[in-house]
């Protein structure tokens, strides 16, 4: 267990609170480029502020805040220019590092005064990546963008699903250094999901796990696991599951190389605030023959909907038939913030331990004035790849009842392809 300073200092992301400051040192997706290709603002909260993200005339992308400092209007309703955003108020035009290039009135009544060179707004970085926008809140100089390999990969078609969590970041983040809970959540759950819904007859025999290890590595944490009828020689302790620090897991797709379109998936855990997570799902597919290039805008985005209780107080069964919807309902019962003071941890909990150090000496690092993990400045460094299980062995007891969650159920680029999902 935790006490109550360390789990307070280990969740909350405000300004100047230390893991706030953490994750200001690590680029973060806050939105798909899909979703402001008919908008030029959107609402963003981020790491405890709120923020405007807007894309100009000249698509160049903006995250600032979200009140001009003349007078307080929103900066939604701002109108985009060639370059940067004006205030619909009294015209006001700010660019992306918040310099005020334009003040109608004040420079036809004094052109000389220098006074718009004194008036800033707040702004932080954002880019355009992967079809996904980032955004940088932290000091400068600005790290790299990270060079996952499900960024960078060739001949594949991606898609982009998203959910609003009423949970910490941290619940989500540590269910991917649990390996057992796959045999109860997505097995003994799964089944009763589905006797629930009056498809016992999708029930597949549990498999149990005989044995589990994790392995630190460069960018965080390898989880493997021997299941019963499997061996050493299986992927899923050969190869194991990387979760990515500080807040990434990366799924499926095995080890192809950068061209030769593997595939696989990341589930992100950004902190929207304290008590709110963004949880992304980013998933790639190998291209089939007669698909097309995405362009980043046309990137598929779509929403996955989060396990509540119905007037009842019953489970909504229908939207928990899968990982995504099993892990969800998991990560927000626990709470807004896990009370890890009551917690009893056993001995499938080293991976949780592991990572809640790594944690530790990250902002040990931040504090020291260093980089943390998986901050990247080299650009010679413009592609990691991660080996991942192929679920081979896993998925024929049922456990996994595709592992890819989201990515598999609600996903608009199998949908397209398969039909509905079955599981």
């Amino acid at each position: 267990m935790l006490t109550q300073a360390e789990n307070e200092m280990l969740t909350r992301v405000g300004p100047g609170t230390p893991m706030g400051e953490l994750m200001r040192r690590y680029w973060h997706p806050v939105a798909a480029v899909s979703q402001l290709k008919d908008v030029h603002t959107m609402r963003v909260r981020l790491l405890g502020e709120d923020l405007v993200l807007y894309r100009d005339r000249s698509n160049t992308y903006g995250l600032m805040d979200p009140f001009c400092p003349h007078r307080r209007m929103s900066m939604m309703f701002g109108v985009p220019e060639t370059t940067g955003l004006r205030c619909a108020y009294h015209g006001w035009l700010f660019d992306a590092d918040g310099k005020c290039l334009e003040m109608p009135y004040e420079e036809t009544e004094e052109p000389n005064s220098g006074f718009k060179d004194k008036v800033t707004i707040k702004t932080y970085l954002a880019t355009e990546y992967a079809g996904m926008i980032f955004a940088y809140m932290g000091p400068a100089p600005a790290p790299l963008l990270p060079p996952f390999d499900l960024y960078r990969q060739e001949n594949v078609l991606r898609d982009i699903g998203y959910a609003e969590l009423a949970c910490n970041w941290l619940q989500a983040q540590e269910n991917s250094l649990d390996p057992v809970h796959v045999e109860w959540l997505h097995q003994h759950f799964a089944n009763y999901t589905l006797e629930r819904m009056g498809r016992a007859d999708l029930h597949r025999p549990p498999t149990k796990h005989v044995k589990i290890a994790f392995d630190a590595f460069e960018y965080g944490i390898i989880k493997r696991r021997v299941v019963e009828g499997g061996s050493d020689e299986d992927d899923d302790w050969k190869i194991g599951h990387p979760a990515l620090f500080p807040n990434y897991l990366r799924q499926g797709g095995g080890n192809r190389g950068r061209a030769a379109g593997g595939g696989g998936g990341f589930q992100i855990r950004v902190p929207i605030d304290d008590t709110t997570t963004a949880h992304w799902w980013y998933r790639c597919y190998p291209m089939k023959e007669g698909d097309k290039p995405q362009a980043a805008v046309d990137i598929p985005y779509y929403t996955v909907p989060v396990p509540m209780l119905d007037e009842r107080g019953q489970p909504g069964w229908d939207v928990m038939d899968n990982n995504s919807g099993q892990d969800i309902t998991a990560w927000i019962t626990q709470g807004p913030i896990a009370d890890r003071t009551k917690e009893v941890l056993g001995r499938s909990d080293r991976g949780i331990i592991m990572f809640r150090q790594q944690l530790r000496d990250a902002l040990k690092a931040v504090a020291e004035g260093r980089d943390p993990m998986c901050v990247f400045r080299d650009p010679a460094v413009d592609y990691v790849e991660f080996h991942s299980e192929s679920n081979a062995r896993f998925g024929q007891g049922g456990p996994n009842r595709q592992r890819g969650g989201a990515a598999t159920k609600y996903s608009p680029i199998l949908i397209a392809r398969e039909g509905e999902v079955k599981y």
